[in-house]
C-alpha cells in the first residue's frame, strides 16, 4: 500500500495504542495535521496554548494512562518550546514520543525559514532522537521510538520529520513490530540476602522506579516481612498508601521528620528506583555513614552514581523484590518498629482551623478522595502537597521531581484529566508558577476538563524568599513580586469560573458548592507570604542540622 508519510506516521500512531495527541500545527506540520483531521474518529487531538504546555499534557497523560504520550509541533520555535517538557519528561523517565516537523531535506542547513536543529538541540535530554531524511526510513523508526520510549527505564524519543519526507510516498508494510523486551536475568542476591539477615534497623527507600515498575505490591510485602519502615522520594509517594502504618512519608530536604530520623539511625537501606538526588540526600558522607546500602534499579548507569551502594542489583525492581520476599524468612523488629512509631508522632501537627497551606491541602483532600488526579507546579506549596496531601494510590501524582519546572502544573493537569476521560482533577499552583503557563486555561476551558485549581497565592517567589530569609540575611532580591493580577478575573476572562478565599470556611464553601463538571474552576488562596516549610535540612547538611521551624532558624 502507497502511503505519504504522514499517513504512514498516522497509521503507526494507531497501531501503537495511541487514542491522544497533544500539539500546536505550523507550516512544517501541515501535512501531519491535514491527516489528522481526516483521522480524528481514530485519533483525539488537543491543541494547546503553547507547545510547551502541550509537551507537558502529554507527559501528565503518559503518567496517568501508563501508554506513551505523544507531542507534535512545527519546526523553529515549536520545536524549541518543546525543550522544557522533553527535559521534565527525561528527568522523570517519562515515555514520550516528541514529533516535529522541519524544513524540506534540500533545505537543511540552508539556515531556511524556522530551521533549527532540534535533534541536535536535544539530543542530551532524550533517549534517542531521529531524523527523517527518506520516508522509507518512517515506518521501522516509529515503531522502535516507542520500543524505546517505553521499554527500560523509560524516557522522552524525538523524531523530526522534514516536509519532504511527509509528503514523499513510499510502501506500507504495517508490520514492523518488536518483541517485548528481554526480561533482565536476577542478579546474584547472595550479598543482599546475607546483609539482611545480619540487619536489626532494615528501611526502604521507595523511589519513582516503583511506581513505573508497578513494584508497590511488593515493596509491602517486604516491609511487612521485615518489620522496616518505608521512607520515600518525591516521585515515589504514591507507591505505598499513606494510611500504611510503617510508610514513614517523603525523605530528604523537606521531608518528614520521621522519614529522615529513622534513615539516619538504619543499618541497611534497601533503595529501590531512586536516583539519590542531592535534595535527598544531603551530605553523602553522613547520609550512609551508619548504613550498608543496597540499591535496586532497571538503569545500570545509576547503581553507584551518587551514593557508593555496597550491593548493585540490577535488574527489574518487581521481579527482584519478588525473589527477595520467596527467599527472606519474617523477621520481627520489635524495638525499631517501636522507636519509628514513637518518630512518626513528632510529624503529627496539632489541629485548628487556621487558613494554612497544611489546612487548606488536607481539606482539599478529603473533598477530593484517594482516587483524584494531583498535579503540582514547584515551590513551597509542592512540599506542602508532599507533607500533607495523603495519597493513597500510584499514578495520582503529577508532580516535577528532577527538573523543578515551574508552570508545569496546569498543562500535566489538563492531560491527566483527559487520560482519565476528563474526571475531575485537582492542581496545587502557587502564583509565581501559574503566571508561567496560565495560557494554558484557554486549553482547559476549550477542552472542558474540570480542573480544581488551588492556587496558594503569598504574592512572592515562596521558596527563592525562604532561602533567602535563611541564608541570604533576609534580602529579598525580586522575589517579593508586587503584582496585581487579579486572578478571579483573569479566569473569568478565559472562559472560567474562580473565587478569592481567605478562611477555611470560605475554602469549604467552595469544596462542598459543587464544582463545574465541564471545565476549571480557580480558587485564589491568599495566605501570609510569611509561612515557610518545615521541616528543612539545608543544602548540603545532614539530619544533624534539621530545622523543624522557623523558631529553630535563630
Amino acid at each position: 500500500m502507497l502511503l505519504s508519510g504522514a499517513q504512514i506516521l498516522v497509521e503507526e500512531l494507531v497501531r501503537n495504542g495511541v487514542k491522544t495527541v497533544f500539539g500546536y500545527p505550523g507550516g512544517t506540520v501541515l501535512d501531519i495535521y491535514d491527516e489528522l483531521y481526516k483521522n480524528a474518529h481514530r485519533l483525539e487531538h488537543v491543541i494547546s496554548a503553547h507547545e510547551q504546555g502541550a509537551a507537558h499534557a502529554a507527559d501528565g497523560y503518559a503518567r496517568v494512562s501508563g501508554r506513551t504520550g505523544v507531542v507534535i509541533a512545527t519546526s523553529g520555535p515549536g520545536a524549541t518550546n518543546l525543550v522544557t517538557g522533553i527535559a521534565n519528561a527525561y528527568l522523570d523517565s517519562v515515555p514520550l514520543v516528541a514529533i516535529t516537523g522541519n524544513v524540506a531535506v534540500s533545505l537543511l542547513g540552508r539556515d531556511s525559514f524556522q530551521e533549527v536543529d532540534i535533534v541536535g538541540i536535544t539530543q542530551p535530554i532524550v533517549k534517542h532522537s531521529y531524523i527523517i531524511r527518506d520516508v522509507a526510513e518512517l515506518e521501522f523508526v516509529v515503531s522502535e521510538a516507542f520500543k524505546i520510549a517505553g521499554s527500560g527505564r523509560k524516557g522522552p524519543v524525538l523524531i523530526d520529520i522534514p516536509k519532504s519526507a511527509q509528503r514523499d510516498k513510499c510502501e506500507y508494510h504495517g508490520g514492523f513490530g518488536f518483541s517485548a523486551a528481554p526480561v533482565p536475568e536476577v542478579p546474584d542476591l547472595t550479598k543482599a540476602l546475607e546483609a539482611v539477615s545480619r540487619c536489626r534497623k532494615p528501611y526502604i527507600y521507595c523511589g519513582g522506579g516503583v511506581v513505573a515498575a508497578g513494584a508497590g505490591d511488593e515493596v509491602l510485602s517486604l516491609s511487612k516481612r521485615l518489620s522496616a519502615p518505608i521512607g520515600l522520594s518525591m516521585m515515589g509517594l504514591t507507591a505505598i498508601p499513606n494510611s500504611y502504618g510503617l510508610n514513614l512519608g517523603m525523605c530528604g530536604m523537606h521531608g518528614k521528620y520521621a522519614a529522615t530520623v529513622a534513615q539516619s539511625e538504619a543499618d541497611l537501606m534497601i533503595a529501590v528506583g531512586v536516583r539519590f538526588s542531592d535534595r535527598a540526600t544531603g551530605n553523602i558522607a553522613e547520609y550512609t555513614k551508619s548504613c550498608t546500602v543496597i540499591h535496586i534499579d532497571i538503569d545500570d548507569a545509576e547503581l553507584g552514581k551518587n551514593v557508593p551502594s555496597m550491593i548493585d542489583l540490577c535488574g527489574d525492581a518487581k521481579v527482584i523484590l519478588t525473589r527477595l520476599n520467596e527467599a527472606l524468612p519474617p523477621m520481627r523488629n520489635e524495638e525499631w518498629v517501636a522507636r519509628v512509631t514513637e518518630l512518626k508522632k513528632r510529624d503529627e501537627a496539632p489541629g485548628d482551623d487556621s487558613f494554612t497551606p497544611a489546612n487548606i491541602i488536607r481539606a482539599v483532600r478529603e473533598s477530593a478522595g484517594g482516587d483524584t488526579v494531583v498535579a503540582t507546579d514547584v515551590g513551597q506549596h509542592q512540599m506542602w502537597v508532599m507533607q500533607h496531601y495523603a495519597f493513597e494510590k500510584p499514578g495520582t501524582l503529577l508532580t516535577s521531581g528532577g527538573l523543578g519546572t515551574m508552570g508545569f502544573g496546569l498543562g500535566a493537569a489538563i492531560g491527566g484529566c483527559i487520560a482519565r476521560g476528563r474526571e475531575k482533577t485537582v492542581l496545587f499552583t502557587g502564583d509565581g508558577c501559574f503566571g508561567m503557563n496560565l495560557n494554558e486555561l484557554a486549553t482547559a476551558v476549550s477542552q472542558k476538563t474540570p480542573v480544581l485549581i488551588i492556587l496558594i497565592n503569598n504574592g512572592v517567589l515562596g521558596m527563592v524568599r525562604q532561602w533567602q530569609t535563611m541564608f541570604y540575611s533576609e534580602r529579598y532580591s525580586s522575589t517579593t513580586l508586587r503584582r496585581k493580577t487579579d486572578f478571579v478575573k483573569l479566569a473569568e476572562a478565559f472562559g472560567a469560573a474562580g473565587r478569592a478565599v481567605y478562611t477555611m470556611d470560605e475554602l469549604r464553601e467552595v469544596l462542598n458548592g459543587g464544582l463545574p463538571e465541564d471545565g476549571p474552576f480557580l480558587a485564589d488562596c491568599r495566605i501570609d507570604m510569611n509561612e515557610m516549610v518545615f521541616p528543612m535540612i539545608p543544602p548540603g547538611g545532614s539530619v544533624k542540622e534539621i530545622k523543624l521551624s522557623q523558631e529553630m532558624m535563630i
